[in-house]
């Protein structure tokens, strides 16, 4: 299955989307990764969509990437004796650790290491940023606040802190159990809430353990702040501008999603820009203008893929959003500015040989005019340095790695496919110009650029670039 497109797209599973005939419409229609969202949804619900996933993997022959998505420790109020409260501007109110039933005056903040995090002047936001108190007095147990924007508070409603460092941990006890599950089932990616600095990812990898990529959503200032080192550390990232919008002013928002792309591709790190890109095809089978403009226009910036949650997850139309979200993806690729923009945004060369390999390729590609570039590749390092490129060529990523495979599902421009490594050096020539063919992106007659590391097999090993024919008589599938 050949994409017209370069750009992927993230696809969440929900209620409207848990069956095995609409996850493969979903994929048929251009999902290349299915998200599990763990904000909803018992285990069980992970584990069978999972097995969906698989089974459709096998089918389709195509590898299809994972992502996990933990729902991190989100702030909330406690309850309140009539279930809300109207709180006026200017009035004092009170936030603590008291579990009693809250009232117009106080509300328990069941959270001890945020309290513990604010200070005077710091600033809260409530209920989405609906409701807006100020921090006049703080202790341990407390916090004493003015309310500076008022309105309706109800039970449990959600609680940001855009200007503080909370002293907690993205991982909770609830995290630590779905994340253990989801790699116990084999996901791709594991997505961590709520980063705020690199030692979040650090904390992460440690658990990981090499047995899934781990991507940071960038959602609050402080990773903003922090976002070259979280980057560093991270294997991709994640433009989340639900609590973003919340936690920094909404003009900001279009600005700091451009340099979080710049950053990751820069990195050649894979970046994922999220949340409300066609939010009204929950409930109608078409976007407005702006929502198609704004995919385009993530896709304009280059990034890696575009995520659909709610749309696909829950959506009366989870079949008519993918296919949108691809036809947009499509025809933004199609205009000529956009090459012209990917030419003019290469990110800075590691002085590295693999470096120095996959930007010739593109090049070299480009000048011959050659069909495809053929990356081998075990770890994905190789094909990823080759999407970074953000080249015209289509490129195959060939792995005997499955799970590299199935994570290179999310990188810009990368086509896939398994297979068992070359044994020597006609045997690599030879399995790229079958492959090509055999995948519909070279006929016989046409040129291949190839790139590839002697000794076969060894990560990290990338030292050749060879242009080859594709024979006449390509053997078969």
């Amino acid at each position: 299955m050949r994409r017209l497109r370069k750009t992927k797209i993230v696809a969440t599973l929900g209620p409207a989307s848990s069956d095995e005939k609409t996850v493969k419409a979903l994929h048929l229609a251009g999902a290349d990764v299915f998200r599990l969202n763990f904000s909803h949804g018992e285990p069980h619900d992970h584990k069978s969509r999972y097995d969906i996933i698989r089974n459709l993997e096998q089918t389709e022959g195509r590898p299809i990437g994972i992502l996990a998505d933990l729902q991190g420790p989100k702030i909330r109020v406690g309850t309140f004796e009539d279930g809300k409260v109207l709180l006026e501007k200017g009035q004092t109110f009170r936030l603590d650790l008291d579990e009693t039933a809250g009232n117009s005056e106080r509300v328990c903040l069941p959270h001890k290491r945020v309290m513990s995090s604010l200070e005077k002047g710091t600033i809260l936001l409530l209920d989405d940023g609906k409701l807006k108190l100020g921090v006049t007095e703080a202790s341990e147990t407390h916090a004493q606040c003015e309310v500076l924007i008022g309105g309706k508070l109800s039970d449990r409603k959600g609680v940001n802190i855009p200007n503080a460092i909370v002293n907690m941990s993205p991982l909770t006890d609830k995290d630590r159990r779905d994340l253990d599950y989801a790699l116990e089932l084999g996901v791709d990616w594991i997505a961590l809430s709520f980063v705020q600095r690199p030692e979040d990812i650090a904390e992460i990898k440690k658990i990981v353990a090499g047995r899934a990529a781990v991507m940071a959503k960038i959602e609050k200032p402080a990773a903003v702040e922090h976002l070259e080192g979280i980057i560093e550390l991270a294997d991709a990232v994640m433009v989340a501008r639900g609590d973003l919008g919340v936690e920094i002013p909404l003009p900001e928002v279009p600005a700091v999603q451009k340099k979080i792309i710049n950053a990751a591709k820069n990195s050649g790190k894979p970046v994922v820009v999220a949340t409300q890109m066609l939010e009204s095809m929950i409930s109608s089978p078409v976007p407005t203008r702006a929502e198609a403009t704004d995919v385009a226009n993530a896709i304009y910036d280059g990034a890696d893929a575009v995520m659909l949650s709610a749309e696909s997850a829950a959506g009366e139309y989870p079949i008519e959003a993918v296919t949108m979200m691809s036809d947009i993806a499509v025809q933004t690729e199609k205009d000529p500015n956009y090459s012209k923009m990917m030419d003019a945004k290469h990110g800075p060369l590691e002085a590295t040989t693999a470096d120095a390999i996959s930007a010739a390729a593109s090049q070299v590609a480009s000048t011959i005019g050659a069909t495809a570039i053929v990356t081998y590749t075990t770890s994905g390092s190789t094909a990823l340095r080759a999407s970074r490129e953000r080249g015209s060529t289509p490129v195959l990523a060939l792995t005997p790695a499955l799970p590299t495979a199935r994570k290179l599902a999310l990188a810009w421009g990368l086509h896939c496919v398994h297979t068992s490594d070359a044994k020597n050096f006609s045997d690599m020539v030879e399995r790229a110009c079958n492959t090509c063919f055999q995948e519909g992106f070279a006929r016989p007659g046409d040129r291949i650029v190839i790139m590839a590391g002697v000794p076969f097999g060894t990560p990290g090993s990338t030292n050749i670039l060879r242009i080859a024919w594709v024979g006449e008589k390509p053997l078969a599938k």
